[in-house]
C-alpha cells in the first residue's frame, strides 16, 4: 500500500465519514495508509492542519496477532484509543486491499488490541474495558450541571466512563434536553463530557417515542485547540456509555444511539452487547476523498 503509482509521490490518505452511510453526514476522520518514518511531531502537525476531530496513521504492527498498528490524533494530543478513528481506519485499510489474519480485523493502538468485526457493510469494534467507573464525585456533577447550563437536579445519573479519554457521563431526562443544551466553555475547561438522554422515560429500558429509530440522544464536549468541541458522533464516549447504561439496567442489550443532531449530522451508533458479555460498537463508514498526501 505504500508504493505510488508512475508519476504520483507521497502516502497514500483518505478521508472517510463514520457512523454514516450517507456522505458528509457523520463523522470525519483523515487516515494516512503509511504513516512509516514519520515523527509524533509531524503526525501532531498535520492533524492539526487538517482541522479535523481526529486523524489516525497506519504503521506495521509490533504484535503477531494484531493486523496493523494505528497512531490516533486529535488537535493537540494523541489518543490511546478512540470508536470513530478505529472504525474509519479499519474501513480504508480494508479497501485499501487490507486483509485480516483472521475472522476479525485487529487493531493494535495505545489501549492494547481491539477487535472489528465486519457485519456486511457495516464494522463493529469490540469496547475496550473501562479504566475508570463509578459515580463522580458530586463536586463535578455541579460543576458539569453549571457548565451545561441545567439544574443539578436535571442531571439523573451520572458515571466516569473513562476508557483511554476520561469521559465523565451525565444522563438528562429527555433527549429533548440533550440537543436544547448550550454549554458554557469557561466552565467546562479541561474536561470531556458526556450527555446522554433517552427518547422515552429514564428508566423504561426500550421505551421510544413513536417512530423513532434510535433509544438515545448523545452529544460530546471536550478541550480543542480553541476552547470547548464538540464531536460530531463519538465511538469511545458510546462504548463506554454502553458499558454504563447496560450495566445499571438503563439500557437493553441492543440499541441504536443518535449523536450529531445538534450539529446536523445524523450519525447513527449500533451498540450490541453478545451472550459472552462482548460489547460490539458499530457503524457505517463511506470513504468522501482518496489520493495521497506528502508528509
Amino acid at each position: 500500500m505504500s508504493s505510488a503509482p508512475a508519476g504520483l509521490s507521497g502516502r497514500p490518505f483518505a478521508q472517510v465519514d463514520v457512523f454514516t452511510d450517507t456522505p458528509y453526514r457523520g463523522n470525519p476522520l483523515a487516515v494516512v495508509l503509511d504513516g512509516s518514518g514519520l515523527s509524533t511531531e509531524a503526525m501532531q502537525a498535520f492533524t492539526d492542519w487538517t482541522n479535523l476531530s481526529e486523524c489516525t496513521f497506519v504503521l506495521p504492527p509490533t504484535t503477531a496477532e494484531a493486523d496493523y498498528r494505528v497512531r490516533i490524533f486529535c488537535p493537540g494530543r494523541e489518543l490511546p484509543f478512540a470508536g470513530h478513528p478505529t472504525l474509519g481506519t479499519a474501513h480504508a485499510w480494508l479497501r485499501a486491499g487490507g486483509q485480516p489474519k483472521g475472522a476479525h480485523v485487529v487493531q493494535e493502538c495505545g489501549v492494547g488490541l481491539v477487535p472489528i468485526r465486519r457485519d456486511g457493510h457495516r464494522l463493529a469494534f469490540a469496547a475496550p474495558p473501562l479504566r475508570r467507573s463509578g459515580p463522580l464525585d458530586e463536586a463535578d456533577v455541579a460543576l458539569i450541571a453549571r457548565g451545561l447550563g441545567v439544574p443539578r437536579t436535571d442531571i439523573v445519573a451520572h458515571s466516569w466512563c473513562d476508557n483511554g479519554p476520561g469521559w465523565r457521563a451525565v444522563m438528562l431526562a429527555s433527549a429533548e434536553q440533550v440537543l436544547a443544551l448550550q454549554p458554557d466553555a469557561a466552565v467546562l475547561a479541561g474536561l470531556d463530557i458526556g450527555v446522554v438522554g433517552p427518547r422515552g422515560k429514564v428508566g423504561v429500558v426500550g421505551a421510544q417515542a413513536d417512530g423513532a429509530d434510535t433509544l438515545f440522544e448523545v452529544r460530546a464536549f471536550f478541550p480543542g485547540q480553541n476552547g470547548l468541541t464538540e464531536d460530531p458522533v463519538t465511538g469511545s464516549l458510546n462504548a463506554a456509555l454502553a458499558q454504563w447504561l447496560i450495566g445499571s439496567g438503563r439500557a437493553p442489550h441492543r440499541y441504536v444511539a443518535a449523536q450529531g443532531t445538534a450539529l446536523r449530522r445524523a450519525g447513527r451508533v449500533h451498540v450490541e452487547q453478545v451472550e459472552d458479555g462482548t460489547l460490539w460498537i458499530g457503524g457505517d463508514a463511506v470513504t468522501c476523498i482518496e489520493g495521497r498526501v506528502d508528509l
